[in-house]
This record gives structure tokens, sequence and C-alpha cells, in this order.
């Protein structure tokens, strides 16, 4: 937080250089500042703020097929792990999407979901109290898809998948008790308790429109 009393040239707090050749899709920074995990189309590295690089995975198989579909990454609450978003049936890989949740500090792979969606892109949101990871899957004009994720202190995956198809995450509130959602046509916002996702109210004040889609959610 900056003080609004204070006068000067704002400087970076830290500067990350990705690989040669690397196109960046998506970065996050740990807190400290002291590592960023970064992917791109076909792959996820973790570089230390020296540049040098501390792991990297590889997404199989490689793929050069361009369909605008991206990956997308977020970094757990506690910072223990790294929840990464696949795009894999938009480029052609093979089966359906996959979410993938890596250890931040070896790289190590702690769990794998697949998805069973046809994804161009997807939204993280990170529980602000109790480490869920919500994923917004958007897939055109087929829908969106809502998913939460945990790792449990046992070191177990747990993993949820919504009753909707066609409903786009906006976000959580502040003090997570609950989530909000909007149709994929626009027509409604609805509030939904966390984590059940029941649903608290909804106010039906848009108006009836086509579909649309911005990448992962409609606005």
């Amino acid at each position: 937080m900056i003080d609004s009393r204070a006068f000067g040239t704002l400087e970076p707090a830290a500067v990350f250089q990705p690989l040669a050749g690397d196109e960046v899709v998506q970065s996050v920074v740990r807190p400290d500042l002291e590592r960023v995990v970064y992917i791109t189309l076909n792959g996820v590295v973790c570089l230390a703020r020296s540049g040098d690089l501390v792991w990297a995975s590889a997404f199989e198989s490689h793929s050069e097929i361009l369909r605008g579909h991206r990956p997308g990454c977020a970094l757990s609450l506690d910072g223990r792990t790294v929840w990464v978003y696949r795009p894999d049936a938009m480029a052609g890989r093979g089966g359906g999407d996959q979410w993938v949740v890596y250890d931040a500090d070896s790289g190590a792979v702690v769990a794998r979901r697949e998805l069973e969606t046809v994804g161009h892109g997807a939204i993280h949101h990170v529980h602000p109290w109790f480490g869920s990871i919500y994923l917004d899957v958007g897939e055109g004009q087929d829908g969106s898809v809502i998913f939460r994720g945990a790792v449990g202190a046992d070191g177990e995956p747990e993993f949820v998948t919504y009753p909707w198809s066609d409903r786009c995450m906006i976000d959580l509130a502040p003090g997570g008790e609950q989530f909000m959602t909007v149709d994929h046509g626009q027509v409604d916002v609805a509030f939904h308790r966390h984590p059940s996702g029941d649903v608290l109210f909804t106010l039906e004040a848009f108006g009836r429109r086509g579909p649309s889609w911005n990448g992962a959610a409609a606005t």
C-alpha cells in the first residue's frame, strides 16, 4: 500500500524476465516477490527473482494449433500450490481439458482433474479465507462451466463440478461467504452460498439478450 502523503517516482518492486523465446500468456508472483510462475501455450515455468530456472513442466504433447485458446494459472492462498488450466481440447491434444495442481516449490504434480470441457479459456478465483480455488471455463457459445478445487490437510485433492452449464462466475465476496454468477445470456444475476452453490437470491433485471462470451465469462 502506498502512503497517500508520499511523493516521488514509482519504482518496480520486482522485475522478472521470461526465458528466451517464451511468450507469456499469464503469470503469478509469490507474495514475497522471490519467484514468478508463468504459462505459455505449451507449458508452465517457475523462475527465481535472479532469473534462474526453478522448474518447468511442458504440456504434452506440444501443440502448434492456434484457435485463440489460452491456458490460465493461479497461486493458492498459502502460496504452496499453483493451479493451471489447460485448454487441451482446443489445442488438439486429445480428450477434454485439464486442471493441474503443481507443488509451487518443486513443480511436482499434486493433483490432476480431467474436466470434460472444450474451453477457449478460464478464470481462476481464489477464496480469500479458506483456500478453495474456483475455475470458470468458458466454452464460447456452448456456455460456461464452474468448478471448485482444494487440497485437504491430508494432501488429498477435492474437486466439485457445479450443476450449471450456462452461468459465468464473476467474483467472490470479500468475506468469502458467497459468490456471484451471471447467466450466460446475461438475463439475470445470482448470489450463491459458498461452498454449496445454493442460490441465496436472483435478480432478473437485464432483459433478454443473446449469448455472449469474452474468453471465460459474460459481462
